[in-house]
């Protein structure tokens, strides 16, 4: 994990950072400078094919509320970060909810590297 960690780092340029920065945005679990988040079922023209084929594929599947997919890996494909609210979850534990996500990315999972993936249930009285 450590090693990913160093990598994720290298690739997003936080190698680079002054330290204080770089120990901040090295404890998001995603690079902020990067980040994608969507909330309509339209998938947003800027991103890579990768992130199209998965975005269209949740959306279709979950009809999520939120749904954020970014390729960390640089651009390469090979390892994808997902943040994805749903009704679908609503009642289900987290394992349930990934296993899900997973079965419906099975194709899409074979063919990468890693997957990070955070699941949640739509809060009403959030705002975004």
């Amino acid at each position: 994990m450590l090693q990913l960690r160093l990598a994720f780092q290298r690739c997003a340029g936080l190698d680079r950072l002054p330290a204080a920065r770089n120990a901040r945005l090295a404890a998001l679990p995603f690079s902020s400078s990067a980040a994608r988040w969507y909330s309509t079922p339209t998938p947003p023209p800027d991103l890579s094919e990768g992130e199209r084929e998965i975005y269209l594929k949740l959306t279709d599947k979950f009809s999520p509320t939120t749904l954020r997919v970014q390729d960390i890996s640089g651009g390469c494909g090979s390892f994808y970060a997902i943040i994805i609210a749903s009704e679908t979850f609503r009642g289900l534990s987290m394992v349930k909810q990934h296993q899900l996500v997973n079965k419906a990315l099975k194709s899409e999972i074979e063919s990468i590297h890693g997957l990070q993936l955070k699941t949640t249930v739509p809060d009403a009285s959030a705002t975004e």
